[in-house]
């Protein structure tokens, strides 16, 4: 029996998920979280074999839970299971640890399969995502850029950017000047709007 661990913050989908995945005769959901802040924690009582996590939650994405859950239980899978296709998301979760990367409207059969070839140490990801994945290239943004173009996204201005990230505002126009030239774009809310689309931020 595969134990499983599901994480996303949407019940209703991660209820659906777990529904599905019980009908399979060699899968068992074992734990069920909202919050990608709440994933060790839950692979620490639950011990599953293999944890499903979507990539935007609350507390923490499924980014940074992998990374977290590769680092403090390198025997426990990791495989993303995301509406959001985009193709800097796959390369981030790829190198947090993750073995497999799906789209929500994948087929159950294929889902359940998915789960059997990474609890096999496979590598599964979704074949379109792929080839996007390799056509966009990686990203050109440094983390540093990345930190202050997030900030950026969400309207907050250089002082208090400046402020959080414990930089100088001059730095952090620099970054974002920067980010502005390596995405092509005019403004930093384009800039932003870009690199949220490819999966950068």
């Amino acid at each position: 029996m595969i134990k499983l661990l599901l994480a996303d913050d949407q019940a209703l989908v991660r209820g659906a998920l777990a529904a599905l995945l019980n009908l399979e005769p060699d899968l068992e959901v074992v734990a069920e979280v909202g919050r990608g802040d709440e994933v060790l924690a839950a692979v620490e009582r639950a011990n599953p074999d293999v944890a499903l996590l979507d990539v935007e939650m609350p507390g923490m994405d499924g980014i940074a839970a992998a990374a977290q859950l590769h680092t403090a239980h390198p025997n426990v899978r990791i495989l993303m299971v995301t509406t959001f296709g985009r193709p800097g998301y796959l390369r981030r979760a790829i190198d947090a640890g993750a073995s497999g990367f799906v789209v929500k409207d994948t087929p159950a059969r294929e889902l359940a399969d998915a789960v059997r070839r990474v609890h096999l140490g496979l590598r599964v990801v979704d074949p379109a995502l792929a080839t996007e994945t390799l056509t966009a290239g990686t990203s050109p943004l440094t983390t540093r850029e990345r930190e202050v173009l997030a900030a950026a996204s969400h309207g907050a201005t250089a002082a208090a950017i400046a402020k959080s990230l414990h930089l100088s505002e001059g730095t952090v126009r620099n970054h974002l000047s920067s980010a502005i030239g390596k995405t092509g774009s005019r403004t930093r809310a384009e800039a932003a709007h870009t690199a949220e689309r490819l999966g950068w931020l």
